[in-house]
């Protein structure tokens, strides 16, 4: 049996879940789509970079992360038509997503959460030194957030199924109770964070980029990490946390259920919840083992192994 998994080139975190699977099972990747038994298209959109014909005679899996069935028209839900009858089996992260999945085809959906790195994302005890290298306070409240917030098409304008709005109340609330506070901010298209905590006069750190050595140290020297999105297929962030040991509250999406406590988990469209959640680092650490490479990957093989076989 040989997997070829699509490349996607968008500096996203399937980039790396690609180059993590190809370094850790090189016994059964291939990079030849022609010498493959097994297709795995990562993510929906990388269906305009194949040529259907290669795959017409191939076993495809398709990675799909969330369904946003508020903006979903008549045609994209044609075109999810016409690429579903190339899908022997479609793949996602989190339950809900895939409960999402289903009602848009017949085929099967299995649900598996990406694995995480502990190699790459750890806990530090040193906090202090940390805080020393990266210029922070230890006085400083710092309160996380690595994910894009901003519509790619209007930079100014956000991007609600994150949640940036969410999240920039709950902070405005937090800094009244504590004017230490200071939000740490990581990745692209930040631009509408950015704005709003300039003109509240919010102190905030912005690392555009970082190597994941960098970014697991910002992780390690937060008091508080927020996933406040409205729809989620992820995201990667709760795992990152829970095994870096990262307090962490969340929205009710993607893998929230699977790896946090419900203490641990806010309802977005009740912001006052919010303050209730507390983090519960025991729990996440034990619910994120099972993750861990390089057990994470055994699910996933048994999905290719059993596609394969059928």
């Amino acid at each position: 049996m040989k997997v070829f998994l699509t490349k996607i080139n968008e500096s996203w975190i399937v980039d790396r879940v690609r180059k993590e699977f190809y370094n850790n099972n090189k016994d059964i990747v291939t990079n030849s789509i022609k010498k493959s038994d097994i297709v795995w298209i990562i993510a929906p959109w990388m269906w305009d970079k194949l040529d259907l014909k290669k795959i017409k005679n191939k076993k495809t899996i398709c990675s799909i992360y969330h369904v946003d069935t508020n903006s979903l028209g008549v045609e994209e839900v044609n075109r999810f038509n016409e690429y579903d009858k190339y899908v022997d089996e479609y793949h996602t992260i989190s339950i809900k997503s895939k409960e999402q999945i289903e009602r848009f085809t017949d085929k099967p959906v299995t649900q598996i959460p990406f694995w995480v790195n502990t190699k790459k994302f750890f806990n530090i005890e040193d906090k202090t030194l940390l805080r020393k290298k990266y210029n922070f306070s230890k006085d400083s409240f710092l309160v996380g957030s690595f994910q894009r917030d901003s519509e790619g098409s209007d930079l100014t304008k956000p991007k609600l199924i994150k949640g940036p709005d969410v999240y920039l109340e709950i902070v405005k609330r937090l800094y009244k109770e504590n004017n230490n506070l200071e939000v740490v901010l990581t990745g692209k298209r930040r631009n509408y964070l950015i704005n709003n905590l300039q003109n509240l006069g919010i102190n905030f750190r912005y690392f555009e980029m970082l190597k994941l050595e960098n970014l697991n140290e910002l992780y390690n020297i937060l008091d508080l990490y927020i996933v406040s999105s409205r729809v989620e297929g992820g995201p990667q962030a709760i795992a990152e946390c829970a095994t870096s040991n990262t307090p962490i509250v969340s929205s009710n999406v993607g893998v929230a259920q699977q790896i946090l406590s419900e203490e641990s988990i806010f309802d977005v469209e009740n912001i006052d919840s919010f303050f209730n959640a507390k983090p519960n680092l025991d729990y996440a650490k034990k619910m994120v083992n099972q993750l861990e490479i390089p057990q994470g990957f055994d699910p996933f093989i048994k999905m290719f192994t059993d596609l394969y076989e059928s």
